[in-house]
């Protein structure tokens, strides 16, 4: 059994390990817990938990380390088309829940299907940067692409990894994130359902950074794993003579 207050550092928890929080504490992530009565919950998945200090109030994170997309209003997503109608797409989030694009949404404008073809827009196989607007389990997933930098992709490689892993590429406070794009001067697009765009000024450092998330989702349970990380990512380029030495 973990106490939320006596919680100092990431922890390890397994389907059926009890956690109970003090009054002072909330959760984010109750997906992933099943409450036993006022105070304690029963975790149902293999997860890291960790808790943070915020005004004399504590949140308790859960993250898991296995498990499918499942979108939530407000998620950056990377998605690919897979079927266009006459005036919307539908779009791939690797989710078990199908993602629709309205055309009047993409073009800002209302799309006459008898005037323009909507293929010129978007066809199957473009990959696209988008939000999600509206979800509902009976109805699916509604995108939007009408916020800065959202909208059709054309340069760059995808990386795929465990939706479940992102938060940890991502890390507290962008911590990792931040790491990542510093060591490669990489440009990191992450999308919450596990798809990652990179723009990378050399093959040679989209490699390692390919390298790096990989190692990321393997290691995701692992405490420490940003320095880690950082050593891996230096290691690599001396290996490959991009730097003549390591800097400690």
């Amino acid at each position: 059994m973990y106490e939320s207050s006596e919680i100092k550092e990431r922890k390890l928890v397994i389907p059926g390990d009890s956690i109970t929080l003090d009054q002072n504490t909330t959760v984010e992530g109750l997906t992933y817990l099943y409450k036993l009565n006022e105070s304690t919950y029963m975790a149902t998945v293999t997860a890291l938990i960790d808790v943070e200090t915020m005004e004399n109030k504590r949140r308790l994170r859960v993250i898991p380390l296995k498990g499918r997309y499942i979108p939530k209003e407000g998620d950056v997503v990377i998605g690919t088309v897979v079927d266009v109608s006459l005036s919307s797409w539908t779009i791939d989030i690797n989710s078990p829940y199908s993602a629709v694009l309205y055309a009047y949404d993409y073009i800002g404008k209302n799309f006459n299907p008898t005037v323009e073809n909507i293929r010129k827009y978007l066809d199957v196989g473009d990959v696209l940067l988008a939000k999600i607007a509206q979800f509902e389990r009976s109805r699916g997933v509604v995108l939007t692409v009408q916020d800065k930098g959202l909208g059709k992709i054309t340069s760059g490689s995808l990386v795929e990894i465990e939706p479940c892993k992102i938060a940890r590429v991502i890390g507290k406070k962008r911590s990792m994130l931040n790491m990542l794009m510093e060591q490669t001067r990489c440009e990191i697009f992450v999308g919450n359902n596990g798809r990652i765009l990179l723009r990378c000024p050399s093959l040679e450092l989209e490699y390692i950074t390919i390298l790096a998330i990989k190692k990321i989702e393997s290691e995701a349970h692992t405490i420490g794993l940003t320095e880690k990380i950082k050593d891996f990512i230096i290691e690599e380029k001396v290996k490959r003579g991009l730097i003549r030495y390591e800097i400690k």
